[in-house]
Parts: C-alpha cells; sequence; structure tokens
C-alpha cells in the first residue's frame, strides 16, 4: 500500500444539472457529483500513471482543474463553460498497487489477523459492505450476505489482481 495525493475542487454552476444529478465519470476519469442543494458540485480525476504525484505536501495544484478537468466538464455539460471555482483541497488515500481492490478477510498464515484495507478511495463507499461481510465472517466463519472470497489475501499470494477497469 501506497499514499496517492488527490485533489478535490468545488465549483458552483447556476445552470448545471442541479442537485439530483448523479455522479458522473467521463471516460477520461474526470467525475463531478452534487454538492449540496445551491447548485454546488464537487470534481476530480484521477492522473495518468506517468503524471501522479506523491508529493509529500498538501497544497493544491489548481492547474490539474484549468487544463484537465475544466475542459471535459464543459465539453460534457456545455452549462459549466462558465462555472465559478469556490474552493479546493488536496488529501491522501491508501492505494492498493496489485490491483486497486479490496483486500479482505483472514490471512493465509497469522491467526486472529484479518484485513479490511486497499479499497484504493472506495473504501468509504463500501464501508457499510466491508463491515458486514467482516462481521459475519468473524462470527460465522464465512460469509453470510455477500460472498467477498475473491477479494482475500490469497489472491495477492497466488499473483492473481481482480482487475476494475474504471478507478476514480
Amino acid at each position: 500500500m501506497k499514499k496517492k495525493k488527490r485533489y478535490i475542487f468545488v465549483f458552483e454552476s447556476l445552470n448545471g444539472p442541479g442537485p439530483l444529478a448523479p455522479l458522473f465519470v467521463d471516460v477520461s476519469g474526470v467525475y463531478f457529483r452534487p454538492e449540496g442543494l445551491n447548485n454546488t458540485y464537487i470534481c476530480g480525476c484521477s492522473p495518468s500513471e506517468d503524471n501522479d504525484k506523491s508529493e509529500n505536501n498538501l497544497e493544491v495544484d489548481y492547474s490539474v482543474f484549468e487544463e484537465q478537468i475544466w475542459p471535459v466538464l464543459a465539453s460534457r455539460i456545455p452549462s459549466f463553460e462558465t462555472l465559478k471555482l469556490k474552493s479546493a483541497w488536496c488529501g491522501f488515500y491508501d492505494y492498493n498497487y496489485f490491483d486497486q481492490n479490496l483486500i479482505i478477510g483472514p490471512h493465509p498464515q497469522q491467526k486472529n489477523f484479518f484485513f479490511a484495507n486497499g479499497s484504493s478511495g472506495h473504501g468509504l463507499q463500501h464501508g457499510p459492505a466491508i463491515g458486514r461481510a467482516l462481521s459475519e465472517y468473524l462470527v460465522d466463519l464465512k460469509y453470510q450476505s455477500i460472498d467477498l472470497t475473491r477479494f482475500g489475501f490469497q489472491r495477492v499470494v497466488n499473483n492473481t489482481p481482480i482487475f476494475e477497469p474504471m478507478i476514480v
């Protein structure tokens, strides 16, 4: 696991799609979603592998928004041509370099050691399912509601990654 620096930009668009718009992910990796009820949105993108910064600071690079994100947003949603950037922040999340997916379940050799990590930015989205699956496993020694066996650490040992085509 290794940390990855990611930026989140907050913008306002008075004529945007509104607060009921879904999470939108462009094939380029640029994404946005509504944030609250005031025609406000958050957006970001996953950088290409050769342009992925592993800097150890929390400074926002606004050129990422201006050069990579805004042009894509404006081409997909014409009302975003006149958006107003309000704020931005950046932070780090752990990144699973093996296959960018969750590792969950028991360690294959160490007793009483369980994994629930490596979600590569999806942890908050998947947290309720991960918690339920792991609690079931701890109580029943198997998954009940959601079988996550294929996401176990054994796939790392066996070198059988599970790739997802669209990670943002």
